[in-house]
């Protein structure tokens, strides 16, 4: 069986034991690397003055990792500046915040060309390559120009934009012939795949064929979705588990009797948080009864804050927040809980089981996987309903939920009231479809479908994954 190689922009130290706070990513990587055996690359976390020497190389269980660090400049221009202010608000259609600077540009190709030149001796014959996400695209690139015949796979995370929007990027034709260099690139949705497909097609003049191959700069790859998960029955696991934990019973005692809708993402302008903190302000103008009878808790770590545009996010929430709790709280009640401290994946299961709602309304996600861990962590019994942005990935996969529009604050209000009223039969009607579709398709899935086409040198016709409505 060949190694795994996978490379990511930061490393994630696995323990050997489940503690529910690994993320998704981390998962399906040590799943495969227990069964392959294999090496992780990529990030410290660490900034340096001076140029980064050879990968701090170790091993860690049957793991082997190699670290290699970052200077100021390179952190500043490749990570901050192309990956965070240039790609990511870009490939979430968020061209007002997208900034478009050489020296960006630059940068990302310098550290992508360090990140090849220092897995290049740290590489076998017959090693399986699997790169992750937008911040390193061009390492295919980098290591084929520097001889690498190994077989190489790239899986991106966020969204990939529709061509108009992706054209607005100065270097799209660079990053699109970079991304070429791989054997197999995955993404998470089908509307993700078509976009690049109409790229390839309309733009370079390539051919895309049925069979999902793809001609284009003189290389023949393939290109599939493969939509990431979860570990499904673990995170149930951890849900039934944590309902008899000191958090669990503090939160479902602090809220008296009340409903709970919850919300949890990174603390970012696409997830939609002051779109959703305005429906739920809607909810309680417009469905009265729902004042001092629903509570709604929004988690939102915060993430980049060194990063303008996420000061500015953090500073319209609290604003939008303290005007809801300012107009509506009583002194023994108070609509919206809003924390921006993070929690354990196994506290979280807990909270998701005593939440009647889940909120889950970004303007664009690559697939959210709050959204299906929401899921699993239901009560088989009496589960609660998922509010879900029809522009998240995970809308493909959970038909089920109550789609919204984040756009649209009315709309939202009224799925909210839709889903706090619903009865008990038509919760577990969709609760049990959509928790049945995630056991079989979980994060083990993801990764084997990934890998066993990578393996089989790309031949065979690439699995799409679809969703039928339950009657």
């Amino acid at each position: 069986m060949n190694r795994l190689i996978v490379v990511s922009n930061r490393v994630a130290m696995i323990k050997r034991t489940r503690t529910g706070s690994e993320g998704g990513l981390a998962v399906a990587v040590m799943a495969a690397m227990r069964e392959r055996g294999g090496l992780w690359f990529g990030w410290s976390g660490q900034v340096f003055d001076q140029e980064p020497g050879a990968p701090d190389v170790f091993d860690h269980g049957s793991v082997t990792y190699a670290l290699v660090n970052l200077t100021q400049q390179d952190y500043e221009q490749y990570y901050t500046g192309y990956a965070n202010r240039t790609l990511w608000p870009l490939f979430h259609y968020r061209l007002d915040l997208t900034e478009f600077a050489r020296p960006y540009f630059i940068g990302y190709q310098r550290v992508n060309s360090l990140f090849a030149s220092k897995l290049l001796p740290l590489l076998e014959p017959d090693d399986l390559i699997w790169v992750h996400d937008y911040h390193l695209i061009p390492v295919a690139d980098h290591l084929r120009t520097a001889g690498c015949r190994q077989r190489i796979g790239f899986f991106l995370h966020i969204p990939w934009p529709s061509l108009d929007i992706f054209l607005a990027l100065p270097n799209h034709r660079e990053i699109v012939r970079a991304l070429c260099a791989y054997d197999l690139v995955g993404f998470q949705t089908e509307t993700d795949l078509r976009h690049f497909f109409e790229y390839i097609e309309l733009e370079v003049g390539g051919n895309v064929h049925g069979d999902g191959r793809v001609e284009a700069f003189g290389r023949e790859l393939r290109a599939g979705t493969f939509p990431i998960s979860i570990d499904t029955r673990n995170v149930a696991e951890f849900a039934e588990k944590a309902t008899s934990t000191a958090q669990y019973e503090r939160l479902t005692e602090s809220l008296g009797g009340r409903e709970l809708m919850i919300g949890v993402d990174r603390l970012d302008y696409s997830k939609g948080l002051i779109q959703r903190m305005e429906a739920v302000e809607q909810l309680l103008q417009s469905y009265p009864g729902n004042r001092d009878q629903v509570i709604t808790l929004q988690i939102a770590p915060q993430s980049r804050s060194d990063v303008p545009e996420y000061m500015d996010i953090r500073e319209r929430l609290d604003s939008v927040v303290g005007r809801v709790n300012g107009t509506y709280a009583d002194f023994d009640w108070m609509p919206i809980r809003y924390l921006t401290k993070g929690f354990s994946r196994r506290t979280l299961a807990g909270f998701f089981r005593a939440s009647r709602v889940g909120l889950v309304t970004p303007l664009r996600d690559g697939m959210n996987l709050v959204a299906k861990e929401y899921i699993a962590a239901q009560d088989p019994k009496n589960p609660g309903v998922l509010v879900l942005s029809r522009f998240a990935g995970a809308a493909e996969e959970l038909i089920e939920a109550i789609m919204v529009n984040p756009h649209d604050i009315e709309g939202m209000a009224d799925a909210m009231q839709t889903a706090l009223h619903m009865p008990l039969k038509e919760r577990r009607r969709r609760w049990s479809a959509m928790f049945d579709w995630l056991c079989e398709h979980d994060i083990v899935a993801w990764q084997k479908s990934f890998l066993d086409v990578l393996t089989a040198e790309c031949e065979s016709r690439i699995p799409k994954p679809r969703r039928a409505a339950t009657k």
